[in-house]
């Protein structure tokens, strides 16, 4: 480890249903009330599930020149938008860096999908003449970091990736090692999701993995809770500044946190189900923890992948117990998509940002609606106001579709490691 850089966190951006910006996240936290609400922007009425968590006052012009938003569908609009506001927040101007220097790792599980939707019409009704020329460049996942590459000039590495619900966790934690590795000294890393539309919404009622609390929409998202019984589709997007911490302490940035470890796994077993021993999940914590050299024993805090459906909840408690033994009996937990819903590959990228914020600001928020425990789930989530704490080490999990597991390890920014 002492041949490798330290990368530290010194920009957050978000645009997600409970706030934007990092303040407007973490006050979005500290109120402690879902945006799960039933759906706007289409009728529900056909569905099974009938609710969301839908970010209701995202006005791409306010944050983007005009004609480029309109030249951006919804997905790369949340993308490009959290970049800049992570910038922002890192007080990076683009145009002062070596832009060489600089690059952009994303992830998302269905990129522009709810802006293929929209072409159907005028495609069955007028053929190829009836579809937005745009189509072909905005469909693709890879159009996340592209934009954001394009909108600042970044010519560093750039990918995105498409790991169904652990795509922001792994984009995070790949821009981290190449930071770390020295193949750039800056990397903006996230997640942007935006899924809400008919049929891709229709898809995941389809397979019954949504919850159908349709009568209070608010408390349907419930991790770990024992009457949970599906996760509740949200969007949104999360970027966080990754940045060599020398390069970091010269310009006198702010650091909310560093990052050391990062792994992921694949059950190789099912494509909606986990693996139900949870081995594989465990092994993504424990290599994560490894890249670290943290201990598990130092980690005090986990914030969970927490789906709120009946066969991962109990799975990831399995999981976590492998990796801790008794120690996860001390460990606070909380599932934090009872907040905002599960945004599928953005969601691990702003669990990343809650976990640094938690590190900066010394406050861990609460799983919402748990109200009755899973006896499966057992450990020590975090309810009510949640925990006032400074955690040595932080774990955010992210678990998805396909079996893919992935975890991030930070801690709060000191000396000497």
């Amino acid at each position: 480890m002492s041949d490798l850089r330290r990368v530290v966190i010194t920009g957050v951006g978000a645009v997600t249903p409970i706030g934007t910006a990092a303040q407007g996240l973490w006050e979005g936290l500290e109120s402690r009330t879902s945006a799960v609400r039933t759906i706007t922007r289409f009728d529900p009425t056909p569905f099974r599930s009938r609710m969301a968590a839908e970010i209701p006052d995202f006005r791409p012009q306010d944050h983007l020149d005009a004609k480029r938003a309109k030249r951006l569908d919804r997905f790369s609009q949340l993308a490009v938008t959290s970049a800049r506001l992570a910038l922002a927040d890192a007080e990076l101007v683009p145009e002062r860096e070596d832009r060489d220097r600089v690059g952009t790792m994303m992830g998302s599980a269905l990129g522009g999908v709810q802006f293929a939707e929209s072409q159907v019409p005028g495609f069955l009704a007028e053929g190829p003449r009836g579809l937005d020329p745009a189509l072909a460049l905005a469909v693709f996942c890879g159009a996340a970091s592209c934009n954001i590459a394009i909108e600042f000039g970044f010519t560093g590495p750039n990918a995105t990736n498409a790991m169904s619900c652990a795509s922001g966790t792994i984009a995070v934690g790949e821009a981290f090692h190449v930071v770390r590795d020295g193949r750039a000294d800056v990397m903006l890393a996230g997640g942007a999701e935006a899924p809400i539309a008919p049929m891709t919404f229709a898809a995941f009622s389809v397979i019954r993995a949504m919850s159908t609390r349709n009568d209070d929409p608010g408390t349907a998202s419930r991790p770990f809770d024992a009457s949970r019984d599906g996760f509740v589709m949200g969007e949104g997007a999360a970027v966080l500044v990754l940045e060599e911490r020398s390069r970091a302490l010269a310009r006198g940035a702010k650091i909310y946190a560093e990052v050391v470890g990062h792994a992921f796994t694949n059950d190789a077993y099912h494509m909606t189900a986990p693996r139900p021993d949870g081995r594989q999940a465990a092994r993504a914590i424990q290599l994560a923890l490894a890249d670290g050299a943290v201990a598990p024993t130092e980690v005090e805090y986990i914030n969970a992948h927490g789906s709120s459906t009946p066969l991962n909840d109990p799975t990831e408690t399995s999981a976590i117990k492998q990796v801790f033994g008794d120690h996860a009996y001390r460990l606070f937990i909380s599932g934090t998509k009872g907040y905002y819903g599960h945004a599928l590959g953005a969601s691990g990228a702003i669990e990343a940002a809650i976990c640094a914020l938690a590190l900066a600001r010394g406050w861990l928020p609460p799983t919402l609606n748990l109200e009755r425990p899973d006896p499966r789930c057992d450990l020590d989530c975090l309810r009510g106001g949640g925990k006032t704490a400074s955690p040595a080490a932080v774990v955010s999990n992210s678990f998805g579709f396909g079996g893919i597991n992935a975890a991030l390890v930070l801690r709060p920014d000191s000396g000497a490691r």
